[in-house]
């Protein structure tokens, strides 16, 4: 059995080494460590990557490192949510999200047009600037194609922005399909709808996804899941691999807990009496907040990979 060893500082320390002495210290520190050994061998061994999260993230500066996972191709599969996408435009746009206050005054943001998001804000300028330029979008893809899937729509958006720190972008020029089963959901939907209302032949075929996401995996590859959060974007990942067969490798990094009996609670061990985790798949889910966890994890992860020649784009 390991023992419990005592996290010392060293001058110098990379990330990864301290990752490393995470390994002894107990806790989710351990817990931590391991996801980031699961994360390594995901890589090592060639399996398809899903990488999911939600849109609060986009919200955060994680935007920009998720850009730059894509970048260097970690993940072969994003899956998100709506909002994640409006977010990740509005920011390739050059609006700028504020810090402000888990205990901000709610009353004095809504009449300044302000939006709280945990401590964050984004004002209405952002959105209107944001429906102005989705209807620019949306005329010259409907120009080029009347029925489209949401994979598709949300590449050649991508195609249109000039941003390395957006997702989309980065997505679209490496090749990285983005999955966004709840489409309609967000201010992008609103502005699919608002679209259609004027162009009853634009049709956003979401369900034709389901079948190109299903179609892409099989049974015979090895297939990994790194999973940010929950909902829809977490559950449309484990039931995509659960048709072919259940994830080799899972990691979950959530702040939710099992309790709620909730798909962001859900543990990888829960996700093997459905099948959607192999029953001896390498897996770990980590409890904490993301925006500290997921960067800890990922810098370890980059450092080693960098080392073993892994990366492509650096």
């Amino acid at each position: 059995m390991k023992k419990v060893k005592d996290f010392l500082w060293k001058p110098g320390m990379k990330v990864s080494e301290m990752l490393d002495a995470f390994d002894s210290l107990g806790f989710q520190a351990h817990e931590l460590s391991e996801a980031a050994k699961v994360v390594l061998k995901m890589k090592r061994s060639g399996a398809k990557i899903f990488l999911t999260f939600t849109s609060n993230m986009v919200t955060s500066g994680l935007r920009g490192f998720f850009a730059q996972l894509c970048k260097l191709k970690i993940p072969d599969i994003l899956v998100t949510t709506s909002g994640a996408i409006e977010e990740d435009i509005m920011k390739a746009m050059g609006e700028d999200f504020e810090i402000s206050s888990f205990y901000a005054d709610d009353n004095a943001l809504h009449e300044r047009g302000e939006n709280r998001i945990g401590n964050l804000v984004i004002r209405n300028e952002s959105y209107m600037k944001f429906e102005d330029k989705m209807n620019e979008f949306l005329m010259k893809i409907y120009e080029k194609k009347k029925r489209i899937m949401v994979s598709e729509l949300l590449r050649e958006i991508g195609l249109m922005l000039d941003d390395e720190n957006s997702i989309l972008y980065q997505a679209a020029k490496n090749n990285i399909q983005i999955y966004c089963p709840g489409i309609a959901d967000s201010s992008f939907g609103f502005q699919l709808f608002m679209f259609q209302q004027k162009h009853k032949d634009f049709i956003v075929d979401v369900i034709q996804d389901m079948n190109k996401v299903i179609t892409e995996l099989s049974f015979d590859e090895k297939k990994g899941l790194i999973s940010l959060g929950g909902s829809i974007s977490k559950h449309y990942a484990v039931f995509a691999a659960l048709l072919s067969g259940g994830f080799d490798y899972a990691v979950y990094l959530t702040t939710s807990h099992s309790s709620s009996g909730s798909m962001s609670g859900a543990t990888t061990q829960e996700a093997k009496s459905w099948g959607k985790i192999k029953d001896d798949a390498e897996a770990a889910t980590v409890h904490g907040d993301v925006t500290i966890t997921f960067p800890l994890m990922m810098c370890s992860v980059l450092d080693k990979l960098k080392e073993e020649g892994f990366l492509e784009n650096e």
